[in-house]
């Protein structure tokens, strides 16, 4: 499927900034399952400079300053990207401790890369109300295929999606407690609930198509990656209670928000912000290359 995909994020400043240097990830990724087609960061006002690199995880990241005064910054993002169903391999039977161990031994190549992904990070710290969490579907000898499947449907079930329920700095805590938030909350909680069973686990950050039944959508959206030992990385959604396919878009991946966050930086300047953010993904025709309505 080829998808339009267009992300606008907007700060309106209570004051001028007099400049301000900002690192964003809008560059979708290219993967087995998805090729980007072109990809184009407009900023505004005009940057003094922009400069392009791949981060640690191998992320596009793009790095600008504005150094002229200014009330209103706006990060635009349009990108053509072909997304192709991912063949998901649920067919491993491997037991989740037998998964733990070869990660602990490094096993191969594949589980030594992986097993950066086992520990904390800031956005998702281990806790023991997280570990009784995850305990509940990690029963002694499930295959980890099964438990993931299951630890995703039961973040969907249990808890309430509700924008105004937390912000990106609420505690994953205050999350797992009060069970309400949107689909980077969910995301932590799946994370974090697989690494406090020393499983490796990363966050994807992406987008799924406009329309439809998909919460997240008009907005940038979130979920869980899980490694499993012989297989490799298997996403889930926990949001929609699904494994991402040809809706979703696959923007970057770290080991939290805080690695990929869309726009981030630093203002001189500017005192409170109000920010907006409008995201489309529309699906394209290949016969005549415009969007459909």
């Amino acid at each position: 499927m080829l998808l339009d995909v267009t992300h606008t994020t907007r700060y309106d400043y209570e004051a001028p900034v007099s400049q301000c240097l900002n690192e964003v990830h809008l560059t979708p990724r290219t993967t087995a399952y998805q090729d980007v087609r072109r990809s184009r960061i407009t900023i505004e006002p005009s940057p003094a400079f922009v400069q392009h690199r791949r981060d640690y995880f191998g992320n596009d990241v793009a790095v600008f300053s504005v150094l002229e005064k200014h009330e209103r910054l706006t990060a635009s993002a349009k990108s053509t990207v072909e997304v192709r169903n991912p063949k998901w391999d649920l067919s491993s039977g491997l037991p989740w401790e037998m998964a733990r161990t070869a990660l602990a031994e490094q096993k191969d190549d594949a589980c030594l890369r992986a097993s950066e992904f086992l520990y904390a990070s800031p956005y998702v710290p281990v806790f023991p109300e997280l570990i009784d969490f995850a305990s509940k579907t990690l029963k002694p000898g499930r295959p980890l295929t099964d438990a993931a499947r299951e630890l995703s449907h039961r973040i969907h079930k249990e808890f309430h999606y509700d924008p105004k329920s937390t912000s990106i700095d609420s505690p994953l805590p205050h999350v797992l407690r009060k069970k309400r938030g949107v689909c980077q909350d969910f995301a932590h909680v799946m994370i974090g609930a697989l690494r406090s069973m020393n499983l490796a686990a990363r966050y994807v950050s992406g987008y799924v198509k406009s329309g439809g039944d998909f919460q997240g959508a008009l907005a940038s959206h979130a979920w869980a990656s899980v490694f499993v030992p012989g297989t490799g990385w298997l996403d889930f959604d926990p949001t929609n209670d699904l494994m991402p396919a040809e809706s979703h878009v696959t923007l970057a991946w770290g080991r939290d928000y805080g690695d990929v966050a869309p726009v981030k930086g630093v203002t001189l300047g500017g005192g409170g912000q109000t920010v907006h953010v409008e995201v489309y993904v529309k699906p394209i025709s290949p016969e005549s290359g415009l969007s459909k309505r």
